[in-house]
């Protein structure tokens, strides 16, 4: 079994920032909290005893690594460039969201904290956080927009059942952004025992590093799968954006390869009817929860209305490192609507048998277009960042079915 290194890259410009983007835009009160957390986290990223309690959770908790799968029939549906899948949908919990989870919790226990905060969407983040708080006997607390929990309601009960408090959260647009407003004024009021384990590669340095280099073991073993199974790297590498943790997760070991790295934004009803959650699609610089990165944003820097179908990719924001490498060139970023990604949800539902996460669904809907533009001498890793059961009351509803 080899070792996951904890591991910084060159896209990292400066600690904590990203060409101009990333940074620390908080208030007083969380400078010396995030302050504690960037020594332990340096400390310990490179302590061969965490390294290694690390590395069997993953491997005997999440259960990594998780295969790379030849989808031989969806690659016959779509005509072009042979499919591969990167199975983070088979991880305890049935998302990518754990590897980070497991992470900042062993952080949060040696830090001496005992109470845990988060945000989510979808609930993948919640429910991967509940879980690791309940394995390590931690008082746990999860913010979640009013919208989110009602179509995500099999995740609440999920959270519920391990033990955590889920609060609902009716202000804004009751979605994740206003929960990770909720989440970051718990923490300054909180800060002596609560540790916030953010989900997604935003917030304040250090997280957008920090989850980054958790959700690395992603593209490391996807690239090393690739050259055991077909000798050579892919082509192309593809990946759903919201906040972007899977996406960057899977992107990071191939940025000194010459393998092309897309991000597929939410287009919702389309990005010109500005009914989307695509800020690197049609977004520009600002400053939301800690950090400079890409935002929705009006005229006046007045954070806009998202939507998009999936709960987990209906954000305004994208993390900062994201936003440079989309400036720098070295990655592409698309956007798919609802309808391309309940198609597409269908599609590999039908032909693989296996229910894709709507926000995944993104991913696979624009692989379609990739593959015929590359042509079957190709290949394409597609991540498949979560499972879609949570999504089945979504999908039924749209479609006018009754469970």
């Amino acid at each position: 079994m080899p070792t996951n290194p904890i591991t910084s890259r060159p896209t990292d410009s400066a600690p904590g920032h990203f060409g101009p983007y990333g940074g620390s835009f908080v208030s007083e009160t969380l400078i010396e909290p995030l302050n504690a957390l960037i020594a332990s986290y340096d400390r310990l990223k490179t302590d061969p005893a965490f390294r290694a309690e690390l590395d069997a959770d993953l491997a005997n908790y999440v259960g990594r690594p998780t295969p790379l799968y030849f989808a031989e029939r969806l690659t016959r549906e779509f005509g072009g460039a042979r499919v591969f899948l990167k199975r983070e949908d088979l991880n305890h919990t049935g998302a990518h969201k754990v590897n980070n989870t497991v992470g900042q919790a062993m952080l949060a226990s040696r830090m001496g904290k005992t109470r845990i905060i988060a945000e989510t969407g979808a609930g993948q983040h919640g429910v991967a956080t509940a879980t690791v708080a309940a394995r390590l006997g931690l008082q746990c607390v999860v913010y979640m927009g009013e919208e989110d929990i009602a179509r995500q309601s099999p995740n609440v009960y999920r959270m519920r059942l391990l033990g955590a408090e889920v609060v609902p959260v009716t202000s804004g647009s009751k979605t994740l952004k206003d929960a990770m407003n909720e989440a970051l004024r718990d923490w300054v009021a909180n800060v002596d025992d609560t540790f916030y384990i953010i989900g997604t590669v935003a917030g304040p340095h250090p997280y957008p590093t920090m989850v980054r280099d958790f959700q690395s073991v992603i593209g490391r073993e996807a690239r090393a799968q690739m050259l055991e199974q077909t000798g050579q790297l892919p082509d192309a590498v593809v990946a759903c954006v919201g906040g972007g943790s899977n996406a960057i997760g899977i992107f990071h070991p191939f940025i000194d390869d010459p393998v092309r790295l897309i991000g597929v934004e939410a287009a919702g009803d389309g990005v010109e009817t500005g009914r989307h959650s695509a800020p690197l699609s049609a977004g520009r610089s600002g400053v939301l929860h800690g950090n400079r990165t890409y935002l929705m944003q009006d005229e006046n820097g007045q954070i806009l209305p998202t939507h998009s179908i999936s709960a987990g990719l209906d954000y305004p924001g994208v993390g900062p490192e994201h936003a440079w490498l989309k400036d720098s060139g070295r990655a592409e970023y698309v956007a798919a609507t609802d309808d391309e990604a309940m198609q597409a949800f269908h599609t590999l539902t039908r032909v693989e048998g296996i229910i894709p996460a709507l926000e995944s669904s993104h991913a696979i809907a624009y692989t379609r277009t990739l593959a015929q533009q590359l042509g079957p001498d190709a290949s394409i890793v597609v991540n498949l960042s979560g499972r879609g059961d949570k999504d089945i009351n979504t999908v039924a509803e749209r479609e006018g079915i009754a469970l």
